[in-house]
């Protein structure tokens, strides 16, 4: 558990499985899910929201208790996350793309109860299933069930989402309920969101860009359209198909979309786009521009520990292609130095975020959230001292205008296909697939991916590089693999006999 951080049983208006509850209340014969020729209403969702909550008590699941996720998108991982939340559970929807080696890793961070698992994605599980942990098969719980009360007993905490961390391996980010009330509102008013728009799902819900396409679904009453083609065409060929109205991508979606079927035409029904996870290049806006000129573009940063930071709004991004923007509506943006003074223009510091959002730490590394989650210093003693914000790790700065800008990181992240990767953690599996003498991993920039990943190696006798891939292939999900290798008879040491890391950059140019 987090430090300071107590799963307190509570009855509060802010337990967000009523979130679903009430939308389904208020438009129980709207589509919420659109999956090709499959249609689910609110009332129909909600109905097996109901049905997992009666499998979970079954199960024993008590609040405070854990249930994993592990469900293509799609109506069952909506119903099975807020089953988890209607009976004080907190939810945990893993990525689709884990392999073997990264969900054992959730499932025993979480110390979860129950895991919910459909039968291809557990299929790497199969022949040394975890233990202490009870796998509920989606296919087995009704379709639908009645629904009244769920009842309000719940833990503070809500959702665990897991992100790499900086030092190897997933790192779980614990929110609360009003932290998801708080992003569910936010999102969906800056964008302008109505009943009458139709949301696409291009990205997993394990991430929460992925997730916030669901939660502006429910918080106006519209539609979710879940796409899952990869070929760019078919993609553009299934959103225009579905008349969809909002579109969230990753750099790399929108590179592919406007390579693809929208470079010969619009999308018709179009009226809003949103980026976030990475820096869109310049003319990929411009591109972007030209071709949806009907629709407003936003651009928008954030992380997991805050859901949400900054936008820029439609009209400042012709002017301002490459900002971040502002702040986001209730929140507060800081630029500080190391020694917690704000930075004047111009000046580039530590980007500091304080808000609703922020997350409540991560679980059970009390001393990484210490590292994270502080106080901010130019308060001083009195009235919002010891309320914590999140020091970002990423270096901004702001201009004479209050816009924001990207600069860098400060650790050794890498930010590939909206996703920010551990170097330790792939330098791990290389070491563990023992065809490496040495091995280490950087990042280098690319137009696609935001940056790929670069694996410098030294094999073992007998070994190829056919065979490292390949084993990365099966333990990394597809985002981790790294895209290009270096050869070396030796890595590069410095004098205190460490990989030298500034020379592996160098080789690959990133200086």
């Amino acid at each position: 558990m987090v430090e300071g951080v107590t799963v307190e049983i509570e009855r509060r208006e802010t337990n967000f499985a009523e979130f679903m509850s009430q939308a389904a209340e208020q438009w129980p014969d709207r589509p919420l899910l659109v999956e090709h020729d499959k249609r689910s209403t609110y009332a129909e969702v909600q109905g097996r929201v109901v049905a997992f909550a009666g499998a979970y008590r079954t199960c024993g699941v008590r609040p405070g208790d854990r249930v994993c996720i592990l469900v293509p998108r799609g109506d069952a991982a909506i119903a099975a996350f807020f089953g988890a939340l209607a009976v004080g559970a907190i939810g945990c929807i893993v990525n689709e793309g884990y392999r073997s080696r990264q969900i054992r890793v959730v499932l025993a961070d979480t110390g979860a109860k129950v895991i919910v698992a459909s039968d291809e994605l557990w299929e790497p599980l199969r022949q040394d299933p975890p233990s202490r942990v009870l796998r509920l098969d989606p296919s087995s719980i009704p379709e639908t069930e009645n629904y009244d009360s769920l009842g309000h007993s719940h833990s503070v905490a809500a959702q665990i989402t897991y992100t790499s961390g900086s030092t190897g391996g997933p790192k779980g980010v614990l929110a609360s309920h009003a932290n998801l009330w708080a992003g569910a509102t936010i999102v969906p008013n800056y964008l302008g969101l109505t009943p009458d728009d139709r949301i696409a799902s291009l990205l997993p819900f394990s991430t929460v860009y992925g997730f916030s396409q669901l939660t502006c679904a429910i918080s106006t009453g519209a539609t979710l359209v879940i796409e899952r083609s990869t070929l760019a065409r078919d993609i553009f060929a299934g959103l225009d198909r579905e008349r969809v109205s909002v579109v969230a991508g990753v750099p790399s979606t929108w590179m592919q979309l406007t390579q693809g079927g929208m470079q010969e035409t619009p999308l018709r029904s179009l009226r809003i786009a949103t980026c976030a996870g990475g820096r869109l290049a310049p003319e990929i806006v411009r591109t972007l521009r030209q071709v949806q000129t009907h629709a407003e573009l936003f651009l928008m940063y954030g992380l997991t520990e805050v859901f949400r930071s900054a936008y820029l709004r439609p009209h400042e991004v012709d002017v301002h292609p490459g900002s971040m923007g502002r702040a986001v509506p209730g929140a507060e943006i800081f630029v500080l130095r190391d020694d917690g003074t704000p930075c004047d223009a111009g000046e580039v510091g530590e980007l500091v975020h304080r808000g609703p959002t922020v997350a409540m730490g991560y679980w059970n590394d009390s001393d990484l959230t210490a590292q994270v989650f502080r106080t901010l210093p130019i308060f001083g003693a009195g009235e919002g001292s010891s309320e914590r914000v999140v020091y970002s790790g990423d270096l901004v700065k702001r201009d004479e205008h209050g816009l924001l800008y990207f600069v860098g990181r400060r650790d050794r992240m890498i930010k590939t296909l909206g996703y920010r990767v551990s170097p330790e953690e792939v330098t791990d599996v290389l070491v563990a697939s023992k065809l490496t003498r040495d091995a280490a991993v950087t990042g280098e920039p690319d137009p696609l991916r935001g940056e790929r990943i670069v694996a410098h190696v030294s094999l073992r006798d007998g070994a190829s590089l056919v065979d490292v891939r390949r084993f990365c292939g099966v333990e990394l999900p597809r985002y981790m693999q790294p895209t290009r290798y270096e050869l070396y008879e030796t890595l590069p040491r410095n004098p205190a006999g460490k990989v030298d890391m500034l020379a592996l950059r160098e080789t690959v140019g990133t200086g």
